[in-house]
């Protein structure tokens, strides 16, 4: 820090202080016992939303978060610290056959405390599918435009004013030249000093995520935290939630001490992610009579293309998602050959050592070159054809939720076709050589050599490079019962008093980064919910 920049503020500090109500279930010496007019479960994009919008309107509001109480104090920039504390199962979660890594975060704030910051609303062909497949009319362009202007006032969703990084730029530059449009990402900061460890927590509070907005305000507004909670399940009694049963869990946020918290609430939000929710909800056996729960859950598979080039890129250094094309969306049919939206990843060792191929001298080799790699990403837009149905989660015999998510011959058509896109890009942009990721990839020294060998490259589980920050579905929401276990407005359709609030409504993955998504159409559905119970 140089000598003119004052120490950050900490607001999270700075509320306990004030008296915020914060239990750390790690430290209860006995059981308790807690009521509210609702429950929360979950504190990430749409929970954080939900419990903003419902304590302003004077309702008691309770939030269990199964992660720790961070702030910027506690975000040193630092991957082997950040990824257990911040990330569900460390970062390393994975589908159940172990061929997709997934990215979720489990912190108060959830997602939002550590993802990039991309900003992008529901497209509107990604909306005409909804409304024309699962019946959701009232999920149109016009009818959303008002929520999502809210939350980009609410959160400084905006333009990023700042030139791209040289890893975004040359995603820009390599595209133009082959005449792909790209475009600027807007982000959700405030006073961003463009640092670019933004999945590692913000250490400067710019990241306008749950964690520094609707949370304060929720718990200036009165709402009680409960952290290191785990929401074991809904006890049900008839078609209602009495309460919720939490159990508490250790200073390592992992194994429970034994203390348990009943929280009795009149309403339950069920806002805690695409998998959990579903596994929540699997746990409490709620009513399913179409076994719909769980199913229909997305990824966004997102392949990974590794550009070598002869200046350096330091891919970990400046805001880290700035530019993007819809290129291979827009030109083809949402329900056609899958489409992919091309992005680039931040670049840092711990990721991009786990998520490059091969072993010993190779990966070693690889990593040399670090600091002159360039990183792109396609990510691929799954449910809206029915060569993509997306996964289904499954309870583990511990009862932890496990997606189990098969990558089809249409899926894999996607995947061959985004890797070739992105090496030609790269070879445009002026690479040295690329590497797709993939088990049996190896650098090519040229676009023609890269074009044959990504053409001849087995498509399969394992060996192809998989991973996902994006996931969306499991509690699908839909206008009649055979299509979706959730209504219109958000409530769970065979629980009086159950709602969802996050990702998991969605019936088809979103086509863009969801943050923006989970945020407008929740505060849509909380602020209904604010009326239904203030009724």
């Amino acid at each position: 820090m140089s000598s003119h920049q004052s120490p950050i503020a900490d607001p999270i500090a700075a509320g306990v202080a004030a008296g915020w109500k914060v239990i750390d279930c790690a430290a209860l010496a006995e059981n308790r016992v807690i009521e509210a007019d609702v429950a929360i479960v979950g504190s990430g994009a749409g929970g954080g939303v939900t419990a903003e919008i419902l304590t302003a309107a004077g309702l008691n509001v309770v939030i269990v978060e199964e992660g720790a109480l961070k702030s910027s104090r506690d975000f040193k920039m630092r991957e082997a610290e950040a990824y257990p504390a911040l990330y569900q199962e460390s970062a390393a979660r994975k589908t159940r056959d172990k061929a997709i890594n997934i990215l979720q975060g489990r912190t108060v704030g959830g997602s939002t405390t550590v993802n990039w910051t991309s900003s992008f609303r529901t497209p509107p062909t990604t909306l005409t599918h909804w409304q024309r497949r699962f019946g959701l009319t009232g999920y149109t362009v016009e009818a959303l435009a008002p929520w999502f202007e809210r939350m980009e006032q609410r959160l400084h969703i905006a333009d990023w004013p700042t030139p791209p990084n040289a890893n975004n730029d040359l995603l820009r530059q390599g595209a133009g030249k082959l005449g792909i449009h790209t475009a600027a990402i807007r982000r959700n900061v405030n006073g961003c000093w463009n640092l670019g460890y933004c999945g590692m927590g913000c250490p400067t509070n710019a990241k306008q995520s749950m964690l520094i907005t609707t949370i304060p305000a929720a718990l200036a507004g009165g709402a009680t935290l409960l952290t290191r909670a785990r929401a074991e399940r809904l006890v049900l009694r008839g078609d209602k939630a009495e309460h919720v049963l939490v159990t508490a869990l250790g200073a390592d946020g992992i194994a429970p001490t034994g203390r348990t918290v009943t929280v009795r609430a009149r309403h339950v939000v069920v806002a805690g992610g695409a998998i959990n929710s579903p596994g929540l909800l699997l746990r409490s056996q709620a009513p399913d009579p179409h076994k719909l729960l769980g199913k229909r859950t997305f990824l966004h598979p997102t392949l990974v293309s590794a550009g070598r080039f002869a200046q350096p890129v330091e891919g970990y250094a400046g805001a880290p998602q700035t530019v993007y094309s819809d290129h291979f969306l827009d030109t083809l049919p949402v329900d056609g050959p899958v489409g992919y939206k091309l992005e680039v990843p931040p670049l840092h060792p711990l990721l991009l050592s786990t998520t490059l191929a091969g072993f010993g001298a190779a990966h070693a080799e690889a990593m040399r070159h670090f600091a002159r790699t360039h990183g792109m990403l396609a990510l691929l837009r799954d449910g809206f054809h029915e060569g993509s149905q997306g996964g289904q989660v499954h309870l583990r015999g511990d009862g932890t939720p496990e997606l189990d998510y098969t990558m089809t011959d249409y899926l894999w058509d996607g995947a061959r076709r985004a890797l070739l896109t992105m090496a030609e890009i790269q070879f445009a942009a002026g690479a040295e050589a690329v590497l797709p990721l993939h088990e049996m990839g190896r650098h090519h020294a040229s676009w023609p050599e890269a074009k044959a060998a990504i053409q001849a490259l087995p498509m399969a589980p394992l060996l192809t490079r998989v991973a996902s920050a994006h996931v969306m579905g499991g509690c699908t929401m839909a206008a009649h019962e055979r299509d979706g276990v959730v209504a219109p407005d958000g409530r769970y359709r065979e629980l009086a008093n159950v709602s969802v609030h996050d990702g998991s409504l969605f019936p088809t993955s979103i086509g863009a980064n969801p943050q923006l998504s989970i945020y407008g159409i929740t505060a849509r559905l909380a602020t209904d919910l604010a009326t239904r119970l203030k009724g």
